[in-house]
This record gives structure tokens, C-alpha cells and sequence, in this order.
């Protein structure tokens, strides 16, 4: 059957037993449903664990034509690793250095870890199709598609409520959460089936009080103004990035596979006998594990002849279609092939080219991320608008530093050294280092103005000193002239004594 809507839920009413039985029985039928199980194929995938090749057996037939497993020949199991690389780059391409934020205090309000569980969230939603944020008070947690089940109103197709279910192994509990609008309620299982509440309904936001006597007590609780938990989605389709594309990643994985299987098969010796037809089954096994084991053997009939052969594996075929896959592959996923890029002196213009179908695609994955974060904006109640994020590109950096310092009179020289910087990878040091160049202009003003004065300074006290010097001339002369007008002044008495 179909999966449970928000409405069956709403149908099923107070009581805590109706609610238990509701809880597991929307868990089985999740885990039956077709995007469960399509999640669970592409999560094998997005490990490595490739499904049809991990799955595939030789077989032999006989002259019955029953098929039997062929436990001879080689069965080499190659999974290729197309598949995480892919969601990998996509992913890390739009999200791998976080949202940029309008407001700053909005990745304040979002929690430290925002960015790395964005990333989280992201990656799972290509991998399953969707992912699911719940935002608990000042962070984000990250619920997969094989742990929660959505729980859609029929109406609009909202998500109204969830249950997220767990279980460390088979024989170990079940666990539940139901989320709703109003609260939260968790639920256990035992081994044998029985089922109970493990904690009754409460609010998101509570509110605690502390004493002696006491201890911590729950008094009062609040919730949010909408549903906590919010999808992402990986595309617009609402499906995982696998489909389509498993073929031709199973097709890669059997060509390689039986490539190889071929080569170590060949690398064997058959033998041909000439004269010996009086030699069954048994005889020649005993032939071939003589020449294994002694390398010879006696013919006992005369004019018997042994000969070796070895077989040559054709490749060329192979190596072609393999050589196609890989590029369909690509183009399939709009992926970034760096096999285009990476050999010789490409231009930027061949480099944003290269880009472009990747740039289309995470287009269309970032309005999802942007839905995903208004959503999560109602919830923790902030004011802001869709973010920026920063993709990363290789780029030909000596190309754009030129191109940029030809137009730097034109633009402002903060965003000319950040883009250099970016270009030259250095861009988790650019406030660093605009730091040390504000501080390293600064210097300069400050030792200019200081320059100037001690200049200004040195000039006046030379003329201060130069003022004192001659004062000090003057006085010497004033007390010179002195001393003379004194000498003559004694003369002339004597004289006049003299006449008298």
C-alpha cells in the first residue's frame, strides 16, 4: 500500500494505544514502500557496494539447459565509484564553503555546525532523493529517508508530522519519535514485539526549574510557529540522482569485471594431446595436475603428442565502450570531467565552458537548498534572505590576474585584493591579510606625520640655537667695550693729575 499522509494520522485520535499501532505500522510500511527501497539501492552505490555486480554469478548450462553456477572461471567484482563521485562534486561544488549569510547574526542563530550539517543534509537528499532537517532549539539534526518517515498533509503536500525510528540490530529495541505540530512523543519496542510509551507527548522548547530539594523539573514548554523539521530535496523531480543512470554504471562494472575475468582465464595453459584418445575425463585431469605440479609427463602411446596453447584476450573493443560509458556517464550526471581541463594551457573561456553543465545542474539543486533554508528560517524565527554560496572552479589564475589588474583603477582596491587572493588560493587569508595591510599603511601615515615633525622640530631648535649664539656674540662684545671704555677712562685722570 501507499504510505501513510498526515490525515491518517489525524484519523487515528488521542488514544496512546490507536497511536502506538499507527506509529509501527506506518514504520513497516514505509520500509515496503518504493522510495525506501530505491533509497536503499543507492545508498549501496554511494558506498561502493554496487549492487548488480556485488549480486552477479556466472552460471554454466547443461545439455539439459539447466543453469548451474559456474565455480570454475574467474568472477573478478569491480564496483566503480562513479556514483559518490559524483554526488560528491555536486554537493561539495554548491555547498562546500557554506552560505554566506545577508544578516550576521544569522549563522549565529543556526548553531556552529550549521554549514557541516547543511552538507550532511545535502549530500543524503541527492543520494535518497530528499533528506530531512529538524532545527532542535540552536542546531540542525540530520534525518535520512531510511531512518524517518514523512508524513505529507493530502491537501498541499506539506510536511505536517514524522515519525524517525532506530534500531541498533535485530534482536535489540525498536525506538520511535513522533513529531508533530504540538510536540514530541517516543516509543519503544521490546524484543518480543510489545510495544509502550517511553515518554508522553512534550514540547520542543522546555523550560526548566532548579532546587535543593527538588532537583530539575520540567515547568513549562513552548513550541515552534511551524513544524520543525523540514525537507530537502534533491532536484526538482523529487527523486534520487541513481535514477536513470544505474544501467550504465552496471554496464561499466560488467564490462571491467569480465575484462578482467578473461585476462586471468587466458593467462592459463590449455593443452591439446595427439594419439590419445584412449583417455577420458579423469585421465586428462590428472594430465593437467601432473603439468601443474611435476611440469612433465610420460605419453605412454606411441606417437602421443602433448602441446601447449595460451589465448589472447581482445581489448580493443572494450577498452573503447569502457572509454564511452565513462563519457556518457558524465555527460548523464553533468558532472565536471577535469580529464578536459587538466592537460595543457587551457583559457578561461574553455575552463567556464567545461563548467557549465555542472553550473546548470547545481542551479536547479541550490532553489532547493534555498526552499529547504526559508523553511528552516520560519522555524528559528530570523529575518533574512536567501544566502550566497561560493562555488569552487579551477581557474587560470595568471589569465584572470591579468585581466583583473587591468580594470584595478576602475574598482576598489579591498575587492581586488580579495579576488587575487581567491585566484592564487589564498582566500581563507584575506582577512588576515588586509589586516596587515590597513596596519602596514598605517605605520607609514603615522611614521610620515612623525618624519615631518621632528623635521618641523629640528629646524626651530637650530634656530633657537642659532638666536642664543649670537646673543651670546653680543654679550661677549657689550662686555668688551666695556672693559675698554674702563681703561680710557682711567688714563685721562691721570693726566689730569699730572697737570695739576
Amino acid at each position: 500500500m501507499d504510505e501513510y499522509t498526515y490525515q491518517d494520522l489525524l484519523k487515528v485520535g488521542k488514544s496512546e494505544g490507536d497511536r502506538l499501532d499507527f506509529v509501527r505500522s506506518a514504520i513497516t510500511v514505509h520500509k515496503g514502500s518504493w522510495l525506501y527501497n530505491h533509497a536503499l539501492i543507492a545508498e549501496d552505490y554511494d558506498r561502493q557496494h554496487n549492487r548488480t555486480i556485488m549480486q552477479y554469478q556466472k552460471v554454466l548450462y547443461t545439455l539439459s539447459g539447466k543453469a548451474v553456477p559456474d565455480n570454475f572461471s574467474a568472477n573478478y567484482k569491480m564496483p566503480s565509484n562513479f556514483f559518490n563521485r559524483f554526488i560528491t562534486q555536486e554537493n561539495q561544488y554548491l555547498l562546500g564553503n557554506g552560505p554566506t549569510w545577508q544578516n550576521e547574526d544569522t549563522g549565529e542563530k543556526l548553531g556552529k555546525d550549521f554549514d557541516q550539517r547543511l552538507q550532511e543534509l545535502g549530500h543524503d537528499a541527492l543520494v535518497h532523493g530528499v533528506s530531512f532537517g529538524f532545527f532542535n532549539l540552536d542546531h540542525l539534526q540530520v534525518f535520512t529517508l531510511l531512518e524517518f518517515v514523512p508524513l505529507y498533509d493530502e491537501e498541499n503536500g506539506a510536511l505536517m508530522a514524522g515519525i524517525r525510528f532506530w534500531q541498533v540490530a535485530d534482536e535489540k529495541p525498536l525506538r520511535a519519535t513522533l513529531y508533530e505540530i504540538d510536540g514530541y512523543t517516543d516509543y519503544l519496542w521490546d524484543n518480543e514485539g510489545t510495544g509502550k510509551v517511553l515518554h508522553k507527548k512534550r514540547k520542543y522548547v522546555l523550560k526548566l526549574v532548579s532546587s535543593p530539594v527538588d532537583g530539575t523539573k520540567i515547568f513549562d514548554g513552548e513550541n515552534y510557529p511551524a513544524f520543525p523539521i523540514v525537507p530537502l530535496w534533491a532536484n526538482s523531480k523529487h527523486q534520487n540522482e541513481l535514477e536513470g543512470r544505474r544501467e550504465k554504471i552496471d554496464a561499466y562494472d560488467l564490462i571491467e569485471s569480465g575484462f578482467a575475468d578473461d585476462l586471468d582465464d587466458a593467462s592459463q595453459i590449455y593443452w591439446t594431446l595427439e594419439n590419445a584418445g584412449g583417455m577420458d575425463d579423469v585421465d586428462l585431469a590428472e594430465f593437467v595436475q601432473r603439468m601443474k605440479t611435476v611440469k612433465a609427463a610420460a605419453m605412454d602411446n606411441e606417437g602421443a603428442k602433448a602441446e601447449a596453447h595460451t589465448v589472447d584476450v581482445p581489448y580493443a573493443a572494450r577498452e573503447a565502450v569502457l572509454t564511452r560509458l565513462r563519457a556518457d556517464l558524465y555527460e548523464d550526471f553533468m558532472a565536471l570531467d577535469t580529464k578536459n581541463i587538466a592537460g595543457g594551457a587551457v583559457t578561461a573561456t574553455q575552463i567556464m565552458a567545461a563548467y557549465e553543465p555542472l553550473n546548470n545542474k547545481t542551479d536547479e539543486f541550490e532553489y532547493c537548498v534555498d526552499d529547504f533554508l526559508n523553511g528552516i528560517f520560519v522555524v528559528a524565527g530570523i529575518t533574512d534572505e536567501d544566502p550566497t554560496f561560493t562555488r569552487s572552479q579551477i581557474v587560470n589564475a595568471q589569465e584572470n590576474v591579468q585581466t583583473l589588474l587591468q580594470a584595478a583603477q576602475y574598482l576598489p582596491e579591498d575587492y581586488v585584493t580579495e579576488k587575487i587572493l581567491n585566484y592564487l588560493g589564498d582566500g581563507d587569508r584575506v582577512e588576515n591579510i588586509m589586516q596587515e595591510k590597513d596596519e602596514d599603511d598605517m605605520s607609514r601615515m603615522t611614521g610620515g606625520e612623525e618624519k615631518e615633525a621632528d623635521e618641523e622640530g629640528t629646524g626651530v631648535e637650530d634656530l633657537i640655537a642659532n638666536l642664543e649664539s649670537q646673543l651670546d656674540d653680543l654679550d661677549a662684545q657689550l662686555a668688551e667695550l666695556e672693559s675698554t671704555g674702563s681703561d680710557e677712562g682711567d688714563e685721562d685722570e691721570e693726566d689730569e693729575e699730572e697737570g695739576k
